[in-house]
């Protein structure tokens, strides 16, 4: 596993689809404020709740200026359906060969009810307009990050 990013790391550069098939790179969001979410599977509890909250908390994140953007190893179509039955409305993108989680440090052994697993660490990187990280944020929980992150980012 790659050691976890640090505020004043620059964040790794990645080109990923989303639901789509519509790429999206971070260097062509420079100049805007990124947050960039790792979430285990698309339309499992946990990870439905956490989209739903950033889905229900845009506008104020957009106000702010930030993008929001969520990765998983989901496939296109999973990501397609869970955009639509959820109705989300920023990317979901597809890291099914797990190179931009091992990049930012989402990909590697985690607790899971009390069993040592392999897999997404549930993660929520904040990236400046200029790529850099501000703020890096590991093993969240799904419930109440949302709120918890606005609050970091001062917008509460």
């Amino acid at each position: 596993m790659t050691d976890r990013l640090a505020a004043g790391d620059t964040a790794p550069d990645f080109t990923l689809p989303d639901q789509d098939g519509v790429e999206h790179s971070l260097a062509a969001l420079r100049g805007k404020k990124v947050i960039v979410y790792f979430y285990p599977a698309a339309s499992t509890p946990g990870c439905t709740t956490e989209a739903c909250d950033f889905r229900d908390n845009m506008s104020s994140l957009q106000a702010a200026g930030y993008e929001v953007l969520g990765v998983s190893k989901d496939e296109q179509a999973k990501l397609k359906t869970f955009q639509h039955e959820q109705a989300l409305t920023f990317p979901l993108l597809s890291d099914p060969d797990l190179a931009v989680h091992k990049a930012y440090a989402a990909w590697g052994e985690k607790n899971n009810y009390g069993k040592i697993v392999t897999g997404t660490i549930r993660s929520t990187i904040v990236v400046d307009e200029d790529g850099t990280v501000q703020l890096p944020l590991y093993n969240v929980k799904a419930t109440g990050h949302v709120a918890s992150l606005r609050k970091k980012l001062g917008l509460v």
